[in-house]
C-alpha cells in the first residue's frame, strides 16, 4: 500500500507509523502511530457469506450460509491471540463482515487489547444506527467499496441500487464521525471512470480514496481479461499522480493510495526524478522503508474457518489452521517452502524480476500473479508495466539527484 499524497507532497497520514516506521502525530485527532512493525496486519475474512455477487471477489463469496465459521467464543478467544502477539491492524473482512453477527462485540474487543480495528464492507447495510454502532466500537478506519459509477458499480457488483446504497452508507458514517474512504479497484472496463471517482470523493466530501490493482483470485482468477495492460497502467498511474496533487491543493488532508501492483513504486520515484527532483530523495527513502510486496511478511490472512494464508488473496494456499496451532507458531514456520520463500524471496525470483535494479522498492511484486498466469510462483510478475529501460535489469538502481547513479544513464521519464 503505498500513499500518494505522502510521497508527493510530504504530508504525514494516518498510516506513516506503519507504512514508514516513522512516529509522528496523525491528522484528524487519531493517536501517533507505532514504528515500523515486526508482526503483520492481519486480514480476518470473519465470514464468506456476502448480499452481493461482485465479479472480481477474491474469496468467491455468496449469500448463503458457510458450515465451520467461527462461534462468538472461538472469534473472542482469537482476538485475544492477536493481542497477545501484538500485530498492529486487525481488519475485519468478509464476504460481508456486516452479515457476521455481533460483530461490533467484537470489533470492540479487539480495540479494548489495542488493537488498531479496520473495516472493509461494500457499504450497503450501513444505516445511520450501524454508523452510530461502528462509532461507539473505537474502530480507526471503514473502507467502502465501489467499482465505478452508478452503472459500472451496479454491473459489477450484480445488484441494481448498490452504489446509491453503499454511497449513503459512506455518508453515514463521515456524520456519526468514522473516517472513512472509498475503495476502487482499476480494470479495463472502470478505467474510463477513474477521473469521476477522483470528482466523487471531492464532492462528497469523501477524506481518502484507495485504488486498487486486480489481484487474479477467487472470481476474478480467470479474469486477466479485466486487468489492464501496461499502456493503461501507465495512463492511470498519470491521472492518479495529477488528480493527487490537485486535491491535495483544497484538500491537505485528503488521501490517495494505491495497492498491489508495487510497480507503482519505481513508476512514482521515476516521476519525482523527472517532475519534482527536490522530492526524488525523500520518496526513494520512504519507499525503500516500505519495502514492496509483503505477502507472508508483513500482511496475513484468516479466513473464515481458521486457516491462515500469506494475505487475501492465497485463499488456494494454507499454513495451517489457527484451530490447530496459534496464530504465531504457524507464521513463524519457515519451514514450509512457501512461507520460507515469500520471507527471504530476492533468490527465489527469476526473469526481470530478479534483475531488476529497483527490486528493494517492490520485492519482486505479486507472486500470486505470477503463479497464475505463468504457472511458477517465482516467475516475473505480469501486470509489472514498467519498460525495459525502466527495469534497467543488471543496473544499479537510479541516485536521488544530486548523487552519481554509477551507470552514466538518466532514468527513463514517466509520462504526465
Amino acid at each position: 500500500m503505498l500513499n500518494l499524497t505522502r510521497l508527493l507532497t510530504g504530508t504525514a497520514t494516518p498510516g506513516d507509523g506503519l507504512r514508514y516506521g516513522e512516529t509522528t502525530a496523525a491528522p484528524g485527532g487519531l493517536p501517533p502511530q507505532r514504528q515500523l512493525h515486526h508482526r503483520p496486519v492481519v486480514v480476518w475474512n470473519i465470514t464468506r457469506r456476502c448480499n452481493l455477487h461482485c465479479l472480481h471477489c477474491y474469496i468467491s463469496a455468496a449469500d448463503r450460509d458457510f458450515p465451520g465459521e467461527f462461534t462468538h467464543e472461538e472469534a473472542l478467544g482469537f482476538i485475544n491471540e492477536l493481542a497477545d502477539y501484538q500485530v498492529p491492524v486487525l481488519l475485519f473482512s468478509g464476504g460481508e463482515p456486516l452479515l457476521r453477527p455481533a460483530l461490533p462485540e467484537l470489533m470492540a474487543q479487539a480495540v479494548g487489547r489495542g488493537l488498531r480495528v479496520v473495516l472493509s464492507t461494500n457499504g450497503v447495510l450501513i444505516t445511520s444506527q450501524v454508523a452510530h454502532t461502528l462509532h461507539q466500537t473505537g474502530l480507526s478506519y471503514v473502507g467502502v467499496s465501489l467499482d465505478g459509477l452508478e452503472p459500472v458499480h451496479d454491473r459489477f457488483r450484480g445488484k441494481r441500487g448498490a452504489f446509491r446504497a453503499s454511497l449513503d452508507g459512506i455518508h453515514h458514517c463521515l456524520d456519526a464521525g468514522v473516517r472513512t474512504g472509498v475503495r476502487f479497484t482499476l480494470t479495463r472496463y472502470n478505467l474510463s471512470d477513474l477521473e469521476s471517482m477522483f470528482d466523487l470523493v471531492e464532492r462528497e466530501g469523501i477524506p481518502r480514496l484507495c485504488i486498487y490493482h486486480l489481484v487474479y483470485a477467487g472470481r476474478g482468477q480467470g479474469a486477466r481479461r479485466l486487468d489492464l495492460d501496461a499502456a493503461q497502467a501507465r495512463v492511470a498511474m498519470d491521472t492518479i499522480i495529477r488528480r493527487t496533487l490537485r486535491w491535495h491543493e483544497t484538500s491537505p488532508q485528503a488521501e490517495v493510495l494505491t495497492v498491489d501492483n508495487h510497480a507503482d513504486s519505481p513508476y512514482l520515484y521515476l516521476w519525482a526524478l523527472a517532475n519534482a527532483p527536490d522530492r526524488a530523495a525523500e520518496v526513494y527513502r520512504l519507499l525503500r522503508r516500505n519495502g514492496g510486496n509483503s505477502s507472508g511478511v508483513g500482511i496475513a490472512d484468516v479466513d473464515n474457518l481458521g486457516n491462515v494464508h500469506a494475505d487475501q488473496f492465497w485463499q488456494h494456499y494454507s499454513f495451517g489452521n489457527v484451530r490447530r496451532r496459534p496464530f504465531p507458531e504457524i507464521w513463524e514456520d519457515t519451514r514450509d517452502p512457501v512461507m520460507h520463500g515469500l520471507k527471504d524471496r530476492k533468490g527465489l525470483l527469476k526473469g526481470r524480476c530478479a534483475t531488476c535494479r529497483f527490486l528493494e522498492l517492490c520485492n519482486g511484486n505479486l507472486r500470486l500473479r505470477a503463479e497464475a498466469v505463468h504457472g511458477d510462483l517465482w516467475a516475473p510478475d505480469p501486470a509489472c508495466y514498467l519498460n525495459d529501460a525502466e527495469v534497467g535489469a543488471g543496473l544499479a538502481p537510479s541516485a536521488p539527484v544530486g548523487e552519481d547513479s554509477g551507470n552514466g544513464t538518466r532514468p527513463a521519464r514517466a509520462s504526465l
